[in-house]
């Protein structure tokens, strides 16, 4: 039983290395800047232009993606397709490195301030450049789209609500607010509860920006996590909250096709009901006839 439960783990391993694989190998990569350098560590962002864009004479919408990964792995290309598509479909569009906290051992998990500050904080900075660059980057500052997935949809979450979490060394005289979020599978947690400044529940308030949020039926990280958070945007009055469901499905199933293109399909045409984005998405919907299914 303990080799069979080895052999189903080296599996399902396996097969969240290949999803990442498809959505990196199908898109070229970005141009690299440095949003932040700590000593001998350059923090990056990987940005995706339009064809033919021009900062002088059009400022379009941006979006910022922030990888998953447990908060202490994964790499900035996983949101490389994503990215490559919405550059595309005229946005500029970036995808972040941060700083990675490794998980805390036992006795240190105990402490009520959280490991996961300092992802939020790069976070913050990332957000900051973007906007104190929008001129020379050809973005509309307050048109600006952040998300993530798991780990990233926290972090994106709270880097954007959270008042606290600063670098004293960002640029002053710019905010980390944003105009929508896409968002796949955020991992929210009950957990988070004990150190405020990391907990979207206690920073969620009633002019949260319009979000869609992608879950499998099947990811914990709905029931326990984002479920609460959308029955308290409902308590709030929050109405701009789409929540769209794969049947069946589990966590990070939005790497996997054709899941990542009906997810970006639906993506597209949220942000095109909000203005940010014209004409029809360019990704086809998949023969097999996979849909997300809204959530009331």
């Amino acid at each position: 039983m303990k080799q069979l439960s080895l052999i189903i783990i080296l599996l399902l391993t396996l097969a969240s290395l290949d999803a990442e694989q498809v959505n990196s190998a199908d898109a070229p990569e970005g141009k690299v800047h440095v949003y932040k350098q700590v000593g001998d560590t350059a923090r990056e962002m990987e940005i995706f232009f339009p064809k033919n864009h021009d900062p002088a004479t059009k400022a379009v919408p941006g979006i910022i993606m922030f990888h998953g990964g447990g908060w202490g792995g994964g790499h900035r290309k996983q949101f490389r397709y994503l990215c490559h598509y919405f550059s595309t479909r005229g946005l500029v569009a970036a995808t972040v490195t941060y700083k990675l906290a490794p998980k805390a051992r036992t006795e240190e998990a105990k402490r009520t301030e959280s490991r996961k500050r300092v992802c939020i904080t790069d976070a913050k900075s990332a957000i900051r450049w973007y906007k104190q660059n929008a001129d020379e980057l050809g973005i509309d500052p307050k048109r600006i789209i952040a998300g993530g997935g798991s780990a990233g949809g926290h972090i994106s979450l709270l880097a954007t609500t959270t008042p606290g979490l600063n670098d004293p060394n960002d640029p002053k005289g710019y905010d980390t607010s944003v105009a929508a979020y896409l968002l796949f599978n955020p991992a929210l947690s009950a957990g988070d509860a004990k150190d405020p400044a990391v907990d979207f529940l206690q920073q969620l308030k009633a002019d949260f920006p319009p979000s869609i949020a992608f879950f499998g039926s099947e990811d914990n990280w709905m029931k326990k996590g984002w479920d609460p958070a959308y029955d308290k945007m409902k308590s709030l009055g929050v109405k701009s909250a789409d929540f769209r469901i794969a049947e069946g499905m589990g966590h990070g199933f939005f790497n996997r096709q054709p899941w990542a293109d009906v997810t970006l399909i639906a993506a597209d045409k949220f942000l095109k009901e909000l203005g940010f984005i014209e004409g029809e998405p360019t990704l086809a919907a998949p023969k097999t006839g996979e849909k997300l299914a809204k959530r009331p």
